[in-house]
């Protein structure tokens, strides 16, 4: 199956920090530098989106009440309320309506507060973490720092078999420091702390919980009323939600459906009113409906063509970039795509990324410098394999397009369609040339250090540059954001120049809905408002 956006690898490794500048940074920045003190801090004044009341200058005043029935692309009999083990689009809606976090993603995936007031720290190794008051949990239970440490250190033990357990080791303790105030301590500095515990699998449990099975007691906009694995989950709302106004639903059922047309055909009739994963190609049946829309989510998920280095003619720089310049994006975008995402440049960091380098000059679709880069490399009229499948999304069909262009640069190039089911255990990575499918990451650490470090598991091209390896641990520690910012943009030129991926295309997240469900908005994580629209949406008149 596709990767999934929560299994991220970060090593905790300590580096050499500069002394703290005394440096504003922009409401979206994980760390504010402040002057007086040379303290990091992420404060909840600074930080917080009235992202509601903006969406309801455009759509209305929010309306109280109402049921709705939404349907993701995935549901299983491994459905699970324990936030640890997550594992599927269903798993993270439903946790994300049942439980809170220290901090959640804006609209830019900056982190901004919730059950957490501020997060401060001198040298981004040690963190104080400042609990709101007033919380408490669905059973009345107030919450304390013995719930954060309890929930922050169960991802530690292999018996909990947490998808963010490799995440979760760069904590090297979680204490009470005070009675709402927990002091976290990372095994080496790491500035984008308050990211990580935005992810779904580090939202707040109750202290000692165990029992996942059938009960779930968070702090969340909605009260567990039944869960069948598979089946169904039906929340309601939590009267006592510390979020003033939230949420607006009285109501909310959880399905999934696995098949796209069976999804879009339960939206049409009704029987759901909103629903998740939209094809392109199935966009002007929705937009064609009156009383339906599609609402684009800009992400970093992208579709790349990998060029193994494990020798052979795939590893020569020069075939690289000859494959490179045959790919004609723009095509790709608007045949394979319907003109939905945004034209990528051979390296993961998206647009809608804070540190997106947009100085980097585009590389365009040109047959002739791909023949100029081919001779250069040797390449004679022989048959190359190029292996794409459903699974990736939309390889099949941008392979094609690189198989049409591929004479008239001279190459013969041989497109190689597997199916789906068993692509990434038995075709990814193990073939020369092949294609990749990878979920958007909520930060540059963590897409660079899973997908693009010497050692990572996941290291598509088998790419290994020990100047990159040292720039990431640079940047992770770094708490300067215009600092770090200048070396995830010559992080990005050198994956750009060397590293043995093609970039075409960042996708887009296409949800559909009913237009009487508003308040949905775009976190670029992920469609459904990044997993967390719950709270936010409510039915008009």
């Amino acid at each position: 199956m596709r990767k999934d956006p929560s299994q991220y690898g970060a090593a905790g490794v300590e580096t050499t920090l500069e002394q703290l500048t005394a440096k504003g940074a922009s409401r979206r920045d994980a760390l504010r530098m402040l002057a007086a003190a040379g303290l990091a801090s992420v404060t909840a004044g600074g930080l917080l989106v009235a992202s509601t009341a903006a969406r309801a200058q455009t759509q209305g005043t929010p309306r109280q009440g109402g049921k709705i029935r939404v349907a993701t692309q995935s549901s299983s009999t491994a459905d699970t309320l324990d936030p640890a083990k997550g594992a599927l689009a269903t798993d993270y809606v439903r946790c994300n309506m049942i439980y809170n976090g220290l901090t959640e993603f804006d609209e830019h995936l900056g982190a901004k507060m919730a059950l957490a007031t501020a997060l401060d720290t001198q040298d981004a190794k040690v963190w104080v973490v400042k609990l709101r008051g007033g919380v408490q949990f669905h059973d009345g239970k107030a919450l304390t720092p013995a719930d954060v440490v309890y929930s922050l250190l169960r991802h530690k033990d292999p018996a909990t078999a947490s998808k963010a357990k490799t995440l979760a080791d760069q904590i090297s303790d979680a204490k009470s420091t005070g009675p709402n105030e927990v002091t976290i301590t990372l095994t080496g500095p790491n500035a984008d702390l308050p990211m990580i515990l935005a992810d779904a699998h580090f939202l707040i449990v109750k202290d000692g919980t165990k029992d996942f099975a059938k009960t779930a007691i968070g702090t969340g906009p909605f009260k567990l009323k039944e869960f069948t694995p598979g089946v169904h989950t039906v929340v309601v709302k939590n009267e006592r939600y510390w979020k003033p106004g939230l949420p607006h639903l009285d109501e909310i059922e959880l399905i999934g459906i696995g098949d796209e047309s069976a999804r879009v055909n339960a939206l049409l009739s009704g029987d759901v009113q909103l629903i998740n994963q939209l094809s392109p190609q199935s966009t002007g049946r929705i937009k064609s409906t009156p009383g339906y829309t599609v609402l684009e989510t800009k992400t970093g998920q992208y579709t790349d063509l990998i060029m193994r280095g494990d020798g052979g003619i795939t590893g020569n720089q020069d075939f690289r970039l000859g494959l490179m310049h045959l790919q004609d994006r723009d095509q790709m975008r608007q045949a394979v795509f319907q003109g939905y995402g945004t034209i990528g440049n051979d390296q993961p960091i998206d647009p809608t990324n804070k540190y997106y380098f947009a100085g980097l000059p585009q590389r365009k679709f040109d047959p002739d410098k791909a023949k100029f880069y081919f001779k250069k490399a040797g390449v004679g009229g022989s048959p190359m394999q190029l292996f794409a499948s459903p699974a990736a999304d939309g390889s099949v069909d941008m392979a094609m397009l690189l198989q049409q262009a591929a004479p008239l640069a001279g190459l013969n190039l041989q497109v190689m369609r597997v199916p789906s089911d068993g692509y990434w255990s038995n075709h990814w990575m193990k073939h020369p040339l092949s294609y990749g499918n990878i979920n958007a990451r909520p930060t540059a650490d963590m897409l660079f250090t899973q997908f693009f470090k010497s050692d990572a598991p996941w290291n598509e091209a088998n790419w290994k540059d020990p100047q990159f390896d040292q720039m990431l641990l640079a940047a992770r520690g770094e708490p300067d954001d215009a600092k770090r910012k200048k070396i995830y943009g010559d992080m990005q030129v050198l994956v750009h120049e060397k590293g043995g991926i093609g970039i075409p295309m960042f996708l887009s997240s296409l949800d559909a809905h009913t237009t009487k469900l508003q308040g949905l908005g775009s976190i670029p994580l992920a469609g459904l408002m990044g997993f967390a629209f719950a709270e936010h949406v409510w039915l008009a008149a």
